[in-house]
C-alpha cells in the first residue's frame, strides 16, 4: 500500500540486478527512504553503497556507513544471489560449489551479522531472504546451487527463532524461476509466461517487511506465476 513505509530506512542487496530493481521500485512507491547495495554504483535519487558482500569486513563497512548516512535500518532484502547451472553432483568441482554458496549464502549471512546488531539495539526490524523452490528438493546437474539455496531456507528458520522476541521477524520467499533478461537468453525456448515476474515478487518481500507480516516469523513464501 503506497506510504506505508513512509520515513522507513529498507537496504536491498543486489541492488542493480532485475529483482533488486523491482524491490527497489515497490519500496520506494510505498514511501520508504531506500539503501541500494552492489558491487557497481547505482544512479539515482537513492543511496548507493558499494561492497563485496561475499566479505564479511566489506558488508560491515556497507553497514556502517548506511547507518551513518540515514541513522537505522528498518528493513533488510538480500536479494543478492544468483543462479547457474553445474556439473553432476559427484563432478562438482570446488570452484563451483564456493561460487554458489559465496554468492547465495555468504552474501546473505555477511549482511545478517553485519545488520542485527543494529536492529537489536532498535529492537526492530524486518529481513527477508530469497530461498528459491529449487531449495525444498535437489534436482540433477543443479546440486550447488539446490543446497545453497536450503541453506537459505534453513538459516532464516534458525534466524527467525533467535530473533523474533526481540522484534525482528526474518522471514524468505521461495520463486520458481524468475523472468529475467538472462533467464530468457539461458533458456530461450521456455515459455516464459510460467515464470515469475520480478515486480510479482518484489510485492511479495515488501509484504514481509511490512507491518503486516508482523506475526510471521520464518516463514518461506512460495511465488510462482499463475499460468
Amino acid at each position: 500500500m503506497a506510504g506505508d513505509f513512509d520515513g522507513r530506512v529498507v537496504a536491498i542487496t543486489g541492488a542493480a540486478g532485475a529483482l533488486g530493481r523491482a524491490a527497489a521500485d515497490e519500496f520506494a512507491d510505498r514511501g520508504a527512504k531506500l539503501a541500494l547495495i552492489d558491487i557497481i554504483a547505482i544512479e539515482g535519487p537513492h543511496l548507493s553503497l558499494v561492497g563485496d558482500l561475499t566479505n564479511l569486513a566489506s558488508a560491515r563497512d556497507v553497514v556502517a556507513k548506511l547507518v551513518a548516512k540515514l541513522g537505522r535500518i528498518d528493513a533488510l532484502a538480500n536479494v543478492a544471489g544468483g543462479f547457474t547451472m553445474g556439473e553432476t553432483v559427484h563432478e562438482t568441482t570446488d570452484k563451483s560449489w564456493n561460487f554458489m554458496f559465496d554468492l547465495n549464502v555468504m552474501t546473505m549471512l555477511n549482511m545478517v551479522r553485519a545488520t542485527v546488531p543494529t536492529m537489536l539495539a532498535q529492537r526492530r526490524g524486518k529481513i527477508v531472504n530469497i530461498g528459491a523452490r529449487a531449495g525444498l528438493r535437489g534436482t540433477g546437474r543443479m546440486g550447488a546451487y539446490c543446497a545453497s539455496k536450503a541453506v537459505v531456507i534453513r538459516l532464516t528458520e534458525s534466524l527467525a527463532d533467535e530473533l523474533k522476541g526481540n522484534g525482528i521477524n526474518v522471514n524468505c520467499v521461495l520463486p520458481s524461476i524468475i523472468d529475467t533478461a538472462r533467464n530468457r537468453q539461458d533458456m530461450p525456448d521456455a515459455d516464459y509466461s510460467k515464470w515469475v515476474n520480478p515486480a510479482d515478487l518484489a510485492r511479495a518481500i515488501a509484504f514481509l517487511a511490512s507491518d503486516a507480516a508482523h506475526a510471521i516469523h520464518g516463514a518461506a513464501l512460495p511465488v510462482e506465476a499463475l499460468s
